[in-house]
């Protein structure tokens, strides 16, 4: 017992940078190697989410697992970028990467395309949200989604920019990677021109609202600006940050979005560090740091833990979309309490919905915006919580240490006697950027990548972004 303490305690204090640092990352974090364990063990779990569970004859990701699922081609997007990771980290081969990532394009290359409503995977160049997990399908009557179509493509295009060989696999995938991009017709998403479209049925036609910022969109408007064949015009971007929202929770100052995903998913492919775009320039800061403020106010926030959820604290935080228990209002000490299953937990001067359940990715996702505070969170919900969150593919999607009720029906998970409710299943769009803005935080290996990448260049060069990394390259 002793010796288990001293470790919990060398590892916190090399995560919070008081002692014993040694190892420089990429975002000027140091870490002492004996927290390069808990880092390595949470890498290597991640990444095998992605290279197990992924259907190895057609590349789709599962949404969801072990729940028998169908694939988010969002997912999809997260696993063709955490390949590499695993090259890199010696998990597998490049050969083995390189051949799951041309099974996975191939298949989105020449899956049916059209304005059918059933027998399609996509439509004008973006694809539906959910897909059968044999048949690629579309699932049932989701819709057309324009966000997960982008984040699939933020996958391939890193998929075209690593796969840089001669070999025969590598050019045929830089070349998939190339006409899959370049078939999204944006033009056509712009119903309401200049902004996007969230999506499309074929029964109905195109979704009525649009995508407004702040979001995860983000990298939506970068690849739509960014099109060689289909861009959208630069007053895109300007009316898509028209509608941010300026303001101050908890002491930090910043654009608002309550659920840190949306802080998160385009950091995971764009180095946004010392780059503003005119929004930024006139508030003085960039959106690496507007993310930081965005997760440093969520741990104030449950330091302060207003609506008295069991555990929130320094080390017990994180709001963001998540499974959860159920779909009901119980009382807790007394007091009526609203629960929801999936839902977008939010913590921001925009809107506040908590339940109680703290979202391992939340602070995963953030890691290389305040590693002294992230790091310490994960490692502290492992050791307190221990195999009940933390499993063979790393974190669960979700627990809530105030729900102990055993006299209902849960929708997801279990209940834990005298400890909580934890989630079941492990969610691919929350273990991509866990495993990826890990391995940026570490080596900034997606964002090095991504810099080589001419239509990212150009996306955030016609979205007027300027200085830092992109000096010289806006011609």
């Amino acid at each position: 017992m002793i010796r288990r303490h001293a470790r919990a305690v060398a590892l916190l204090c090399a995560a919070t940078l008081l002692s014993g640092c040694s190892v420089t990352t990429s975002t000027g974090a140091n870490v002492d190697r004996s927290a390069q364990a808990f880092l390595d063990t949470l890498a290597l779990r991640t990444f095998h989410f992605f290279w197990n569970t992924t259907n190895a004859q057609n590349g789709l990701t599962p949404d969801r697992y072990p729940t028998r699922s169908f694939s988010s081609v969002a997912a999809v997007g997260f696993a063709l970028t955490a390949y590499p990771v695993g090259v890199e980290r010696g998990y597998i081969t490049r050969a083995q990467a390189a051949e799951r990532t041309l099974t996975t394009l191939r298949f989105f290359w020449r899956a049916p395309h059209g304005p059918a409503p059933t027998g399609i995977t996509g439509h004008q160049g973006f694809f539906y949200h959910f897909l059968d997990m044999q048949t690629g399908l579309r699932f049932e009557t989701v819709e057309l989604s324009t966000i997960d179509t982008s984040l699939l493509l933020a996958g391939v295009l890193f998929a075209q920019s690593y796969y840089d060989g001669s070999n025969a696999t590598e050019v045929e995938i830089r070349a998939l990677g190339d006409s899959l991009y370049r078939r999204a017709d944006w033009q056509w998403a712009q119903v309401r021109s200049p902004l996007v479209s969230m999506g499309w049925r074929p029964e109905r036609g195109f979704i009525e609202a649009d995508w407004r910022g702040y979001n995860e969109a983000m990298i939506l408007l970068v690849l739509a600006l960014g099109s060689p064949t289909h861009p959208v015009e630069p007053n895109a971007w300007h009316s898509w940050t028209s509608t941010y929202r300026w303001g101050t929770f908890h002491g930090y100052e910043h654009v608002g979005f309550g659920p840190l995903f949306g802080h998160q998913y385009s950091h995971v492919w764009i180095d946004f560090r010392g780059i503003r775009d005119e929004y930024m320039r006139g508030r003085g800061i960039d959106y690496f740091e507007n993310s930081r403020r965005a997760t440093l106010a969520q741990r104030a926030y449950a330091i302060a833990n207003p609506m008295g959820w069991r555990d929130y604290g320094p080390n017990i935080w994180g709001l963001t979309a998540s499974d959860g228990p159920i779909d009901a209002t119980l009382p807790v000490n007394g007091t009526p309490r609203r629960f929801w299953t999936y839902h977008a937990r939010a913590a921001d001067f925009t809107e506040v919905r908590d339940d109680g359940t703290i979202v391992p990715t939340a602070a995963g996702g953030s890691i290389p915006f305040a590693p002294e505070i992230a790091i310490p969170a994960l490692f502290e919900m492992r050791r307190r919580y221990g195999d009940h969150l933390f499993g063979e593919y790393g974190f669960l999607d979700a627990f809530n240490p105030t729900f102990t009720f055993t006299n209902v029906t849960l929708r997801h998970g279990r209940i834990v006697p005298d400890v909580g409710w934890f989630d079941g299943d492990y969610l691919g769009i929350d273990q991509g950027p866990i495993l990826l803005m890990l391995e940026n935080h570490r080596n900034g290996l997606v964002w090095k990548t991504m810099k080589r990448n001419p239509h990212i260049v150009r996306g955030l060069c016609r979205a007027g972004f300027t200085g830092g990394w992109l000096e010289g390259r806006c011609g």
